[in-house]
């Protein structure tokens, strides 16, 4: 199996953009909406990987069955 590199580059993407975005909202006094973001981009991040898990197991399954 190999590593997706695109992957990586997508979720380190994705923290530093919810990195900025939560900075300006603290700085611009908006910190519900901070939260909110950084909430969200979780989120995202975590369906990416249970996405991919979900690959996996289906991979695996396929490679078991007769």
């Amino acid at each position: 199996m190999t590593i997706d590199v695109d992957i990586i580059f997508k979720i380190a993407a994705i923290g530093i953009i919810v990195a900025v975005l939560n900075q300006v909202l603290i700085r611009a006094g908006r910190e519900d909406q901070a939260m909110m973001t950084t909430l969200a981009g979780i989120i995202v991040v975590l369906v990416i990987i249970i996405q991919m898990i979900n690959d996996f197991f289906i991979a695996v399954k396929t490679m078991f069955q007769f």
